[in-house]
């Protein structure tokens, strides 16, 4: 039987490549948390990190891992890539449950203006998404 820690780490390098929203579904667990720039507070919940972590992968281009480490059931993944003409750096510190799921993300990333440039695209994004589901959350009261 397959490690899921080996095959997690396989799926997500190519959930990644091919910016596969299904697949990020499938390998988040339902109660993530996701700390990214330029939210101080954790993000909490599936929908929301998928949301978030969609909006990134396809607004960073040439996203590329370079080096990964690993321990047990904890990753960091070193990326680059760009926003616009703002180049960036950064790492995904990763940690999965028994089954191989992200129950936490955490992503670092420089320079500044880079972090500037990637909340300038993907802010009124999520704040129509947050708006939209919070009068989904009304509607249904």
């Amino acid at each position: 039987m397959p490690d899921p820690i080996d095959t997690f780490d396989r799926e997500w390098h190519r959930i990644v490549a091919e910016k596969d929203r299904a697949g990020l579904e499938r390998v988040l667990t339902e109660d993530i948390t996701l700390g990214v720039p330029p939210y101080w507070q954790k993000l909490h919940g599936r929908t929301i990190a998928v949301h978030l972590l969609d909006l990134i992968i396809h607004t960073i281009e040439e996203f590329t891992y370079h080096r990964e480490w690993r321990n047990g059931r904890e990753f960091a993944l070193e990326f680059t890539g760009h926003v616009g003409d703002a180049e960036l750096q950064g790492i995904d510190l990763i940690s999965l449950d028994e089954r191989g799921m992200v129950t936490n993300l955490d992503v670092l990333m420089r320079p500044v203006n880079a972090i500037i440039e990637l909340r300038g695209v993907i802010a009124p994004q999520m704040a129509a998404f947050l708006e939209e589901r919070a009068a989904q959350r009304e509607g249904s009261a």
